[in-house]
């Protein structure tokens, strides 16, 4: 039984990879490929040397990609496993399978709405394929090694390599209207796939120093059914003892507890802050 749940989890897994890697490729010949903007890494590395050589962008991924994988095996370690290279092979395979042998048109010329959806559709992919546990190479793992090597995240690594690569279509090109499209298209990607990993914040977290805090407790648990912390600290300045309320609502108790809160005390202390994912009784788990 044991056996068969995990043949069904590596199945639904590489179905999602599938998903994922689909989604990729469609922004990449849709969008990204026709207009000539390169949205940074490995992909908008091809897209220059498909122009510049005519050379499938496809092919041209999957050459970087390879000896990239290689690499980051060696000096990464096994994190680099065949999901990773399942991924970034379907990317490359699906890329020329649309673009060469479909031969589909561009989705749109305005290269605007290019930059957008071309980089909405590519961080959608990748944030599906980072879900199912893969990656699709390239800049994720020189990223990696470049913070392995040096004190620059992984985060700030990747960054530079997409620069590095945007930077240089827009000299290939020779115009930089194509680079100033790729960052917007590097931006929304980015975003997207922040989305797609850490969801919408769909709760807030309070925290509250207030002289009438048993009042502000008894809204808390009794008017709005939530729980919450009372942390015992002490004032910086006047060095007097200050209780400290902490509770997570929903985002749509925000308000009332916020207009509750100002009624019973209008010199209360609040911050509010974002929460992206709360595990525990009243709240719904993340997928």
């Amino acid at each position: 039984m044991a056996i068969k749940q995990k043949i069904k989890t590596i199945i639904f897994e590489y179905c999602g990879l599938t998903i994922g890697s689909t989604i990729m490729a469609l922004g990449l010949v849709f969008f990204l490929i026709p207009a000539r903007i390169a949205p940074g890494g490995v992909s908008g590395l091809a897209i220059v040397l498909h122009y510049l050589f005519n050379l499938p962008v496809g092919m041209v991924m999957l050459i970087f990609n390879i000896p990239l994988f290689i690499l980051g095996l060696k000096l990464l370690g096994k994190q680099f496993g065949p999901r990773t290279f399942f991924s970034f092979v379907l990317v490359s395979v699906i890329t020329d399978f649309i673009d060469k042998i479909i031969q589909v048109e561009a989705a749109t010329k305005d290269p605007l709405l290019t930059s957008i959806f071309g980089g909405v559709l590519l961080g959608i992919g990748l944030g599906i394929v980072f879900r199912f546990k893969g990656t699709t190479g390239g800049s994720d793992i020189v990223g990696q090694i470049i913070n392995k090597y040096s004190n620059v995240s992984v985060g700030t690594g990747i960054l530079m390599v997409d620069f590095f690569v945007i930077s240089f279509a827009g000299l290939a090109f020779h115009n930089i209207n194509l680079a100033l499209y790729g960052f917007i298209s590097l931006y929304f990607s980015s975003k997207v796939l922040d989305l797609i990993l850490d969801g919408i914040e769909y709760a807030r977290s309070f925290y509250i120093i207030s002289e009438k805090a048993d009042e502000i407790i008894r809204l808390i648990t009794g008017d709005m059914g939530r729980g919450g912390t009372e942390i015992f600290g002490q004032g910086l300045y006047t060095r007097q003892e200050r209780n400290v309320i902490y509770t997570v609502v929903t985002r749509k108790e925000v308000a009332t507890l916020r207009q509750e809160i100002l009624k019973i005390d209008p010199n209360a202390f609040v911050i509010i802050a974002n929460v992206h994912e709360v595990i525990g009784e009243g709240f719904r788990q993340r997928i």
